[in-house]
C-alpha cells in the first residue's frame, strides 16, 4: 500500500482524474487541482486497505450535509471557530484557520476571510466566494442561461 501511495506524485492529472473514478465511483469534479486529486486518490487506497469511513460517521455527515445548496442567494454559511478551509490556488493549497476573532493563514492573522483571499490572490476577493462558503442557488430546474 505504501508503493501504491508513493506512486501518486508520479501520475498525471489525467491518470488521477481516473483513480478518482475508480476509488469514487464518479468522475472527479473539474474545479478540482492536481493536489486534492492526489489526497483522494490516496485516501481510497487507505479505504481499500483498511476500509472506509464507520456507517455512523457517514450518518452523521450526511445529515450534516442534508440542506446544501438549498440556501438562497446571498446566503453565508456561518463559520465555528476552529474549522479549517481549505482552497487550491495556482497550484498551491491554502489552509485557513477559524478563530474565535478572525482567522489564521500563514503565520498570520487575519480580521476578515476577505482579506486573506486578498493575500492569496492579490486581487479583491470576497472571502466567502473564494472559499466557496457563497451559496447561489438557483430555483429548482434552472441552469445558467435558462428562463423559468
Amino acid at each position: 500500500m505504501e508503493d501504491r501511495i508513493a506512486s501518486i506524485a508520479q501520475l498525471d492529472l489525467v491518470s488521477l482524474r481516473v483513480q478518482w473514478t475508480a476509488y469514487h465511483g464518479r468522475p472527479a469534479p473539474m474545479r478540482l487541482g492536481r493536489d486534492l486529486l492526489a489526497r483522494a486518490v490516496a485516501y481510497g487506497i487507505q479505504a481499500e486497505q483498511w476500509g472506509g469511513l464507520r456507517p455512523a460517521l457517514r450518518r452523521r455527515l450526511k445529515r450534516l450535509c442534508d440542506g446544501c445548496g438549498q440556501a438562497t442567494q446571498g446566503t453565508v454559511l456561518r463559520l465555528q471557530p476552529g474549522v479549517r478551509l481549505m482552497r487550491e490556488w495556482n497550484g498551491e493549497t491554502h489552509v485557513v484557520d477559524v478563530l474565535a476573532d478572525g482567522y489564521h493563514w500563514n503565520s498570520t492573522r487575519y480580521r476578515s476571510l476577505s482579506a486573506v483571499a486578498r493575500a492569496i490572490t492579490g486581487a479583491r476577493w470576497s472571502g466567502p466566494r473564494f472559499f466557496g462558503l457563497h451559496e447561489t442557488a438557483r430555483p429548482s430546474g434552472l441552469g445558467r442561461g435558462s428562463s423559468p
